[in-house]
């Protein structure tokens, strides 16, 4: 082979090695520097939906596009009104949203929180329940095996269930080690949820007639910063460590864990969605959605 051609090979592989990690490096502004997407889900056809936890609006980004656009308004909503968790769930085309407003005149801050649903196409209206209580934070939620939605409730340490096809949810379980609850999902049908605030990983037992024990603390062999929004894929836990910039990978062996950092320096890490091949991470602090190699 020729040197021009052996140059050209090396050209058009190095052009290849570009477009694979264009793939893979989407960093999409949602809005501005300062809409704080707490966190995002990925619908069919690769269409990113993510919500603002500083505007009433729910953004989407149509697949292969550089930018977003709204996509849920409630802005009608009283003031302040903004959007934690975010979950797709194409099998019944919905949407599930945290809607958060601020309790006027309260100190500390307090909040009142919805739990809502959408319709995925057209961002219909479709179910509202209200946490129970003066203040409350809905902050994330995940599919069962039985089909149900589990609900977090950071400040209050509970875990609600909305059955499938239900209106209303019920406590699930309320315990004073999940005070500062926030991500949560299952792994090989096991239930596990982050405490954001005492930085610890636990599994919740749940018993063959659907009923929920003291929550198990994960033994980690090195500590974890602010795990705030946490999914499963590849039979491991994907953390996002919102105190440490950091994306963790947790293999879990029983009830002891190995965490790997997949991915440092990063502006307040707060949401993850794998999808496919790729790993969506919502960067908070930056306004932006990030995407990266989804680790096997």
């Amino acid at each position: 082979m020729s040197t021009s051609s052996k140059g050209g090979l090396l050209v058009c592989f190095a052009l290849l090695g570009c477009f694979a990690q264009t793939i893979f490096a989407a960093d999409i502004l949602i809005a501005d520097e300062k809409s704080q997407p707490e966190s995002l889900t990925v619908a069919s056809g690769g269409v990113l939906i993510v919500g603002s936890a500083s505007t009433p609006f729910v953004y989407k980004v149509k697949r292969g596009a550089s930018s977003a656009e709204k996509f849920i308004d409630a802005s009608a909503e009283a003031p302040g009104t903004f959007f934690f968790g975010m979950l797709a769930d194409p099998s019944t085309n919905t949407l599930w949203a945290c809607q958060l407003t601020p309790v006027p005149n309260t100190t500390p801050p307090q909040r009142h929180t919805a739990l809502r649903s959408f319709d995925l196409s057209s961002g219909t209206a479709k179910i509202r329940w209200n946490l129970p209580g003066d203040n409350n934070v809905c902050n994330d939620f995940s599919i069962g095996p039985d089909k149900a939605l589990y609900v977090t409730d950071t400040p209050n340490g509970k875990i609600y269930r909305l059955a499938a096809g239900a209106s209303t949810a019920e406590l699930f379980l309320h315990d004073q080690v999940l005070v500062g609850v926030d991500g949560i999902t299952f792994l090989n049908g096991t239930l596990y949820v982050t405490n954001v605030i005492t930085n610890h990983l636990y599994r919740v037992p749940i018993d063959a007639g659907g009923k929920a024990s003291s929550p198990v603390d994960i033994s980690l062999d090195q500590p974890v910063k602010g795990p705030d929004g946490m999914r499963a894929a590849n039979g491991k836990l994907i953390v996002a460590e919102n105190k440490a910039g950091k994306i963790a990978v947790v293999a879990l062996s029983g009830d002891k864990a190995t965490v790997a950092t997949i991915k440092d320096g990063l502006k307040t890490p707060t949401g993850v969605e794998p999808a496919g091949d790729t790993l969506w991470i919502a960067e908070r602090g930056a306004g932006k959605a990030i995407s990266m190699p989804l680790p096997n």
